[in-house]
């Protein structure tokens, strides 16, 4: 692939995924049983933007790319409120939407950039959707976005990930370095690299990402780009809270790392959120999937919560809610 990743080819029924204990005799399932309903309403965004989807590869049919080059190991667990569950000294800054209720899954536009990491650090900068339940270090946690993290990839640059953490075993994941996710999408892969970047006052780019809960199957679905491409999901068996709904979602970006408060990485495109479109990055059409399997905006502000954990280096802005969902600015420089 471009930039040198290399995948396998792996046939879909022996993907590492299926070695996890809870996964014994799983039946995979290649589609989910339905879709969520949502408004489409694009033309209410008064901005030009171009749909961008990881980069194509071509396995056959029966298959699931899985990328050769990824490193595993210690993952830091991707918690927005900076919980490390397995022990690891980490810090995390995040700035985004923040909804307490039950929820069955969560959508959202997600503008593309590539923020500055020092290649040499074990930090990370995300622009992020995730779903929680549970209490304390004992959370479930599912999430899928983009990010740049050296420490995992190699590199600086901007890939498509998911991860999750089992509260019980106090176990993080990062796409297949440990098993659990299964995958059925033949053309996409974890950890793969986007097609086009955002440019700063330039052509703008977005991924459209959904988590949702299968109606009939209860597996936590990662579908992506406008037509809603299924990618592969979390089994229900994987969990011990997150097996029925979540109780928290998290839109935006955030960073984490054991050297945050020393050298803080970029966040979202660098700047900060007052600069706007085309120079901030954006989240948009953020919504929850409700017990009726609908997108729905949240309406209860009380529940409802946006801001940052460190204005200094991260801002929010432009913070609106409407048919289409939820739209907020966020970011900045950091201290890189």
């Amino acid at each position: 692939m471009k930039g040198g990743d290399v995948y396998d080819c792996i046939d879909v029924n022996a993907q590492p995924s299926l070695n996890h204990p809870k996964l014994k005799d799983h039946k995979i399932q290649m589609q989910p049983s339905s879709f969520p309903i949502w408004l489409d309403t694009e033309s209410e965004f008064p901005h030009s933007w171009w749909e961008v989807q990881p980069y194509t590869i071509d396995c056959p049919i029966g298959t699931v790319p899985v990328l050769c080059n990824n490193r595993s190991g210690n993952i830091i667990a991707h918690n927005i409120d900076g919980v490390s569950s397995i022990g690891l000294q980490t810090e995390t800054e995040a700035a985004g939407i923040r909804y307490y209720d039950d929820v069955y899954g969560a959508r959202a536009i997600i503008n593309v950039y590539e923020p500055r990491v020092n290649k040499d650090s074990k930090d990370l900068s995300a622009a992020w959707v995730q779903i929680n339940n549970g209490k304390g270090e004992h959370t479930d946690t599912i999430g899928a976005g983009l990010e740049v993290n050296p420490s995992f990839s190699g590199d600086t640059f901007v890939r498509f990930h998911i991860s999750w953490t089992d509260g019980l075993d106090k176990k993080s994941c990062l796409d297949h370095s440990c098993p659990g996710f299964v995958q059925v999408d033949h053309k996409s892969g974890l950890g793969a690299r986007l097609q086009h970047v955002s440019v700063y006052g330039g052509r703008q780019f977005a991924m459209t990402l959904s988590i949702f809960k299968d109606e009939k199957s209860g597996n936590w679905w990662v579908a992506y780009g406008k037509n809603n491409t299924p990618f592969g999901y979390w089994p229900s068996a994987l969990f011990s809270f997150l097996n029925y709904k979540g109780h928290f979602v998290f839109w935006g970006g955030f960073v984490q790392g054991p050297t945050v408060s020393s050298n803080a990485p970029q966040m979202g495109s660098g700047h900060f959120a007052s600069e706007g479109y085309g120079k901030a990055a954006y989240i948009r059409n953020a919504q929850i999937l409700n017990e009726n399997n609908k997108y729905v905006t949240p309406e209860d502000n009380v529940k409802l919560d946006h801001g940052t954990s460190n204005s200094t280096l991260y801002t929010v802005d432009k913070f609106e809610a409407h048919t289409p969902g939820m739209t907020i600015y966020y970011g900045g420089p950091g201290l890189v």
